[in-house]
């Protein structure tokens, strides 16, 4: 019984094996670009089209607010206050034009940032090399049906992350559309609703980095019959999100308020060095 459900793992694995040996290649441009790869099936840049019409509501509703804040504030004086001079209020609505006319270029130096760090990552945790996933299988079949009970986990957990990898990368292009709306806290003096989006933007960013390399050294682990210690690997690195989740997004002040000054803080001295160079 035990020879026969081996054998039932062992030929799941081996037809699991034609897919996930180049699943995980180029994820990370798949998660920060997903626009490319999605306007190659549909034939239209999916991107530029909806990021042109919410920028034009974005903008409408920049002035808008702007407007509305000025007359509320130095005209029915029920807003904010009037002894405020008018500079801030100007100076605000410049801000979230800028941001908002801005990002793109913006996101392609932090998207630059992020694939050169990540590289960097996989060359650290040797995870960064072809591995062979038939003679893996081969090992796998002879260790016994405990093994390849885990094995199977393994591969399950594998193709739970590619598909998680695409949802982040799904959310991150949504993020990406979305900023010019997000742009209208920027207004306000406490940034309004643009505070709490960007710490999910940067929490997605980082959760793609934090992920991929946990896969790659899952695999690596794997490869090296590391059975217990790679399945961990998969299994963190798929709740990685949630994990990220509980010290980066912060409502409120406090302490959380000062992880989220160091973090953003860390990540424009990076950029600042890139730069530079």
């Amino acid at each position: 019984m035990e020879y026969i459900l081996v054998l039932l793992i062992v030929a799941l694995l081996n037809g699991a094996i034609a897919y996930i040996n180049n699943l995980l290649t180029d994820i990370m441009p798949i998660a920060l670009y997903a626009e490319k790869y999605m306007s190659t099936l549909a034939g239209v840049d999916l991107f530029q089209s909806l990021f042109d019409i919410i920028f034009g509501f974005g903008v409408s509703l920049i002035v808008l607010k702007f407007l509305k804040k000025g007359f509320d504030t130095y005209v029915l004086w029920t807003d904010g206050d009037a002894d405020e001079e008018p500079i801030s209020l100007l100076t605000n609505f410049f801000k979230a034009m800028a941001v908002a006319i801005c990002f793109p270029t913006l996101y392609q130096w932090m998207a630059d940032i992020i694939q050169d760090m990540s590289d960097k990552l996989l060359k650290a945790v040797g995870a960064a090399t072809a591995y062979d996933w038939t003679a893996w299988v081969s090992g796998i079949s002879s260790a016994g049906l405990v093994t390849a009970i885990f094995g199977l986990i393994f591969v399950i957990v594998y193709f739970v992350l590619y598909f998680q990898f695409l949802m982040r990368g799904l959310e991150i292009l949504i993020l990406r559309v979305g900023i010019p709306l997000a742009c209208v806290g920027l207004i306000d003096n406490d940034r309004g609703v643009f505070k709490a989006y960007l710490n999910k933007f940067f929490q997605s960013m980082l959760a793609v980095v934090i992920q991929i390399v946990l896969s790659k050294l899952g695999v690596g682990l794997m490869m090296s019959m590391h059975v217990f210690w790679g399945v961990a690997c998969m299994i963190l690195a798929v709740k990685t999100p949630k994990f990220l989740q509980d010290f980066l997004i912060t409502t409120g002040g406090g302490g959380g308020g000062i992880v989220n000054n160091a973090y953003h803080t860390v990540r424009l001295v990076q950029m600042a060095k890139h730069l530079g160079k």
